[in-house]
């Protein structure tokens, strides 16, 4: 895929607000700018009205086709727009990321494949899988892990309530999130031997806005922001 040299970052978001808040906050505080023409120029769709992706996906293909129809109609809004390169800062919507991509003209960021292409770089082997019901049964990561040769490591039933729990009780709500849910979880994932765990839903980026999580934690809204950036002709700020 080709770097836009100066372009126009589209933003389909909404999926929550408050992450896509924070997806802004970071491409802001990533990109390489002295003075307010040197950021990007962003177009942000808040769309908070795209039926749930997890709820819809795992309800059957009727409802999955109503989640999909609400994320072309927002890309193609954005692409009318004017904008050259898409960001969607929600995870389990990738499910859809292909086939959004054949009714596109310009590029789509692939959030999923970008955060394993970071960690396939990093050296690690062995990755634990934190994200919604919607992003974990529909093998998005754990396919793309297996196929750059990296093992995926998804959590057990009731760990995995505890995940969902801290995204959709807890961060949607706008509340802070449980350091003592998410201690449970990060016990887990070291005794299972995984040498890092993503970061996969975008509420739990919130959430490590608000909890300092050591380097272990591969953000992928971190890793999006930073394709964002390059895509669009800039440089990345060393934080």
């Amino acid at each position: 895929m080709k770097e836009c040299k100066e372009g126009i970052l589209g933003v389909l978001g909404g999926m929550g607000p408050q992450a896509t808040n924070t997806f802004y906050q970071r491409i802001i505080d990533r990109t390489q700018a002295e003075k307010d023409q040197e950021h990007l120029q962003v177009l942000i769709w808040s769309d908070a009205k795209i039926p749930d992706r997890t709820a819809g996906i795992l309800a059957g293909p009727e409802a999955a086709e109503q989640v999909y129809q609400a994320l072309l109609d927002g890309a193609r809004l954005l692409e009318r727009a004017g904008c050259t390169v898409l960001a969607i800062p929600c995870n389990t919507s990738h499910y859809f990321a292909d086939r959004l991509q054949g009714q596109l003209k310009i590029p789509l960021i692939h959030m999923i494949r970008e955060t394993v292409a970071a960690i396939q770089a990093m050296g690690k082997k062995t990755v634990g899988i934190l994200a919604t019901d919607g992003t974990v049964r529909t093998g998005i990561y754990q396919k793309e892990l297996t196929a750059a040769g990296l093992t995926p490591v998804t959590l057990p039933e009731e760990l995995q309530g505890v995940v969902m729990s801290i995204i959709y009780d807890e961060i949607k709500r706008g509340e802070t999130g449980s350091r003592e849910k998410f201690g449970e979880v990060d016990a887990w994932l070291r005794q299972a031997g995984c040498d890092c765990a993503i970061l996969g839903c975008t509420e739990l980026s919130v959430y490590r806005n608000l909890h300092s999580l050591p380097p272990y934690y591969i953000d992928a809204m971190e890793v999006l922001a930073q394709q964002a950036i390059l895509r669009c002709g800039k440089q990345l700020r060393n934080v």
